[in-house]
């Protein structure tokens, strides 16, 4: 799964983990209203690594946890998903809107590969200082530079350079 190959999300190990982390979410989510210590010592049980300053709003949704890398200060706002099935890096700095969805999750495009339930997954890289508005979603393998913004909404499809603003479905360059 890590190196981008198929699998079956059903395997024994890969489940075992997904439970483990619904029991944490389920603890994460039942604290919205605890100390930002708190909360910040339960972020850094499940994610990957977690820098100084980070919040994230409950509630959060994610498949596994120890795939997604939050810098220092990244703000995820209420209800984000993140699908790291492959890891997921989210730069210093950058602001996340609520609804946001960021899907690391592929399937192939042979329905006969589909019908056995295998699927892949793609890297994300969210770049530091970026915005995201909410309900934005960010599709497999896209990577956001640093100081981009994404529009409330936008379906981010491909790659988004430094520093440009994106708005739409598909996301494209907002005009100027």
């Amino acid at each position: 799964m890590l190196a981008g190959e198929l699998y079956t999300a059903d395997d024994p190990e890969l489940a075992a983990d997904a439970a483990r982390t619904a029991a944490w979410m389920a603890r994460y989510n039942g604290m919205a209203d605890a100390s930002a210590a708190a909360r910040d010592r339960l972020l850094r049980e499940a994610m990957g690594d977690v820098g100084e300053r980070v919040t994230v709003r409950a509630p959060f949704y994610c498949d596994y946890g120890y795939n997604i890398h939050l810098g220092a200060g990244a703000f995820l706002n209420f209800g984000c998903v993140v699908l790291d099935v492959v890891r997921v890096d989210i730069g210093a700095g950058t602001q996340i809107g609520p609804g946001v969805q960021i899907l690391t999750a592929d399937h192939p495009r042979d329905p006969a590969l589909r019908a056995r339930l295998l699927e892949f997954g793609r890297p994300i890289w969210i770049g530091a200082n970026v915005w995201i508005g909410g309900g934005a979603l960010i599709l497999p393998g896209v990577t956001i530079g640093d100081d981009a913004i994404v529009g409330a909404g936008s379906v981010v499809t491909r790659d988004v350079a430094v520093g440009e603003t994106v708005v739409g479905n598909p996301a494209r360059a907002a005009r100027r």
